[in-house]
């Protein structure tokens, strides 16, 4: 396990002031949609707009604490990662310069921003940005905040604490993977508290890299792609999270830009709630695997709804 029980309840204790703990709701829409209760973890509903914002306070806070003389950080990001770094710098009086690729979200670069980021486009997609990154830490000594770290995971495994405490008898819970600090979470949450809910790992198939790796292969390097998912737009695994991937989860989904936009629209018509590409993710698969889970328990993961207009337009109206 990436961390112990104390350490999850350490890291309670440093989020809960800045978040308190986020929505389940069950949504008759949804559940008439699906065929099954369907339970929305409502990790839209942060200061950031999305869940990373627990990793990033839990991380910043033992970083400070274990190093008080660094005095900024760097990192790589999508736009949620970012963001939680940023506020998370700003609030020990540190620091933050984020890398984005070109052409990344408008309004996550927007709020990067605000939350007093220096913001930095480098490269076409977040591998390449994440390796500007890796160079600016040395130039510029800056403490390198990595993408996927155990004090990251134990940061967002709080809200699957809140979620497992708020209905321990999920059969099944549907969880985006990007880096897989959400999943890893989740994972270790539910073995730490000996239960036994199917955990079911999504992922663009457009970025299959841990598909490939769940189903025995490598996890391939793909080149450059875009999807509407922007966060599990990820050329390369980690070899911890992979690890606890493999033990852990039951099956990994693959789901398309089509099946996202329409669970991006579900959530706007039948719960009034924006989802971004990879929040909506979850429940675009448990759309696809309706037939088997009719009568079930189950929850999804709504990761994050930071979508930027244009692309609301796009794809959902």
């Amino acid at each position: 396990m990436m961390f112990d029980r104390a350490t999850l309840e350490e890291a309670q204790a440093v989020i809960r002031p800045v978040v308190p703990p986020t929505p389940l709701h069950a949504w008759p829409l949804l559940a008439g949609r699906a065929g099954c209760a369907v339970h929305v973890k409502h990790e839209n509903h942060t200061p950031t707009g999305a869940f990373k914002v627990r990793g990033g306070l839990f991380y910043m806070d033992r970083l400070v604490r274990r190093d008080p003389a660094v005095r900024g950080v760097v990192t790589a990001t999508r736009g949620n990662h970012g963001q939680s770094i940023a506020l998370a710098a700003k609030r020990h009086g540190r620091t933050a310069t984020i890398l984005v690729p070109h052409g990344n979200s408008v309004e996550k670069n927007a709020a990067m921003r605000a939350f007093g980021a220096e913001l930095i486009e480098h490269g076409r997609d977040f591998d390449e940005a994440r390796e500007e990154a890796a160079r600016l830490a040395v130039t510029r000594g800056l403490h390198p905040v990595p993408s996927f770290d155990p004090d990251l995971v134990a940061g967002v495994a709080t809200y699957a604490l809140e979620m497992f405490e708020a209905l321990a008898d999920i059969d099944t819970v549907y969880v985006p993977i990007g880096m897989g600090s959400g999943i890893c979470g989740v994972v270790t949450v539910r073995d730490l508290l000996g239960l036994s809910t199917e955990v079911v790992g999504v992922v663009s198939d457009r970025f299959p890299i841990h598909a490939r790796a769940f189903a025995g292969g490598e996890a391939v390097t793909t080149g450059p792609a875009t999807t509407i998912a922007d966060g599990m737009a990820v050329r390369a695994a980690d070899p911890r999270a992979l690890a606890i991937v493999k033990a852990g989860v039951a099956r990994i989904v693959q789901v398309s830009d089509e099946e996202i936009a329409l669970a991006m629209r579900a959530y706007y018509t039948d719960t009034h709630n924006l989802a971004e590409g990879a929040g909506a993710a979850p429940l675009a698969a448990l759309l696809q695997e309706k037939a088997v889970m009719a009568g079930r328990r189950v929850a999804v993961i709504l990761c994050g709804g930071n979508v930027d207009l244009a692309w609301f337009r796009r794809y959902v109206l």
